[in-house]
């Protein structure tokens, strides 16, 4: 069983539905016999993946947007469009991220690309779709693809991590303010994926190494916790179960608490305390 709202005849919208974990919810929802928006900016991608999706929907209905969710007017066009189309959305996927690796002094234009489309294409999307999707009175459902490393903040990509620390909080508080609504519908989750291997992760691998996940995996465990009452869709990986996630979130928050050095888990007079107390 999952979540209600993924029933025939609805429809879900996708966005980075081109490619990686978006394409294969794409699939999932394709074979649940919904009407399927896959959204992305790389056109060349999106007719490959409507043609895959397709495959799985004969009798349903696949549209693609080419569009930019950093760009708030072409997303307030396309909800215009699908709203008008369709009078609703009943699942939005808001999906879409990148990843082209930053610096504390990297160059600026990575640190923008990052926060334009990870972070305001993330509020932009949920916002706009989000709005109609709660004036339409119809059951909804709003899943935000935020990240481990928006919550741990592992060294080596402080813009990704700034960007998915914000996609956090604002699902978090979008949820807060969908749930106080009198007769509220629409609801939100977060979905924390682990190890996947995407063309975001293989950094010029082509096998799958193998401590990661297939997307195929992660949509399947996102789809079964969905028709739990979850808000935070933990994924582990073949390297890391949810034990030793919960470890290191819980260590993460310590840092603080206990007036520890930021990221103490990586510093020098610390890593192996945690460590030590992670095998504990």
């Amino acid at each position: 069983m999952t979540h209600p709202v993924i029933a025939v005849g609805h429809v879900a919208v996708v966005t980075g539905g081109a490619s990686g974990i978006g394409l294969a919810a794409a699939k999932r929802f394709a074979e649940a016999g919904m009407t399927v928006v896959l959204v992305d900016r790389i056109e060349d991608r999106l007719a490959a993946a409507k043609a895959e999706v397709s495959l799985l929907s004969p009798e349903g209905t696949v549209i693609t947007s080419k569009t930019n969710v950093s760009d708030r007017a072409a997303v307030e066009a396309l909800a215009k469009n699908l709203f008008g189309r369709f009078g609703t959305v009943h699942l939005l996927f808001d999906n879409a991220g990148i990843q082209p690796g930053s610096g504390i002094f990297g160059p600026l234009a990575n640190w923008d690309a990052v926060l334009k489309v990870n972070l305001h294409g993330v509020i932009h999307v949920a916002q706009v779709f989000g709005e109609r999707m709660v004036q339409s009175g119809e059951p909804g459902l709003i899943v935000i693809t935020g990240s481990k490393q928006g919550i741990t903040t592992p060294p080596g990509d402080p813009a990704y991590n700034v960007a998915k620390a914000g996609v956090k909080a604002f699902a978090e508080a979008l949820q807060h303010d969908l749930r106080n609504r009198e007769g509220g519908k629409v609801e939100a989750r977060l979905m924390i994926p682990g190890f996947v291997f995407t063309p975001l992760t293989q950094k010029g691998r082509t096998e799958k190494p193998d401590g990661a996940w297939t997307p195929e995996q992660t949509a399947d465990f996102m789809l079964e916790k969905l028709g739990t009452e979850d808000f935070y869709i933990l994924c582990p990986d073949g390297e890391v179960t949810r034990e030793m996630d919960e470890k290191r979130i819980a260590w993460a928050a310590g840092d603080i608490v206990e007036n520890r050095p930021p990221l103490s888990r990586w510093h020098k007079d610390w890593a192996d305390k945690f460590k030590a107390w992670a095998a504990g």
